[in-house]
């Protein structure tokens, strides 16, 4: 089975997409499961992992809401405030639904990585790798050390990395991303998505032959067994087309990598890390 493990689903009246603005024209618009059928069926993906875009707890139960109607959507990951006290009991709510597989803690939206350090939320991450429960790990580059330090913290959190560190690949920056993500790599219960790579290139002059040294990299640290792919759609969409990020992956993969390989990065790795083997 092929499966896309991330995209995002929206309805703009909702409200709580701030960062969504009307200078975004690609995006600024509602996306459903109808708007992504084609693109699944024209790549031979038959599901994907639907990914939370607003820090709400309505967002995640505005994704479930759509499982019931849509065979495509795999699971959905969703969001839940850690410093909540009540953060486990929403979890335990959540989790009545089959397809709640995951949340996702978005770094990226903090004006200090090191506020991914605070007690409430090691505390909860530490209870969800104990429950072995999948965590996505949303950030970029530059809060790579916080990130380092909280995996000193909770070293067997079950965790990927969405977007590679999101790397400045538009300025060309390679080092220390390099380095901190091999160090991340050296943890056995965390991989990494590819996924996002177009939009942190120039989203008008991006080539492919930018992207390939990054993906290379990703599958040299954590091997074709802890790496996924993710199409971003519809925010790669300000950058490129669905069609076209399935391409540049495929393009820049190791010319080495086996058939076999490509099974696993494209479906099942996302299956065995979301803990959806059942659907194979």
């Amino acid at each position: 089975m092929r499966v896309d493990a991330h995209q995002h689903f929206w309805k703009l009246e909702r409200g709580d997409y701030g960062w969504i603005s009307p200078d975004m024209k690609a995006i600024y618009k509602d996306f459903g499961p109808a708007d992504l059928a084609g693109h699944l069926n024209k790549n031979g993906l038959d599901k994907s992992i639907v990914v939370q875009a607003a820090p709400t707890l309505q967002d995640t139960e505005f994704m479930l809401d759509l499982v019931g109607n849509n065979e495509s959507i795999a699971g959905v990951v969703g969001w839940l405030d850690l410093q909540s006290p009540n953060y486990r009991e929403q979890y335990q709510l959540f989790k009545q639904h089959p397809a709640f597989v995951g949340i996702r803690v978005m770094i990226q939206a903090m004006e200090d990585a090191d506020e991914v350090l605070q007690p409430a939320i090691v505390e909860a991450l530490r209870y969800f790798a104990e429950e072995g429960f999948p965590i996505d790990l949303l950030m970029l580059s530059h809060q790579l050390p916080s990130v380092l330090k909280l995996l000193k913290a909770v070293p067997n959190l079950h965790g990927v990395i969405d977007h590679i560190a999101k790397p400045q690949i538009m300025e060309g920056q390679w080092e220390p991303w390099a380095s901190q993500m091999e160090e991340i790599a050296s943890y056995p219960n965390l991989y990494c998505k590819l996924s996002g790579m177009v939009t942190e290139a120039d989203h008008q002059h991006w080539k492919p032959e930018q992207i390939t040294p990054y993906i290379q990299h990703i599958v040299r640290l954590f091997g074709t067994d802890r790496v996924m792919f993710g199409s971003d759609w519809p925010v790669c969409l300000l950058a490129a087309s669905y069609d076209q990020v399935v391409e540049v992956l495929e393009q820049g993969l190791p010319e080495a990598i086996s058939e076999q390989d490509k099974e696993a990065l494209f479906g099942g790795n996302a299956l065995r890390f979301y803990r959806l083997e059942h659907l194979r």
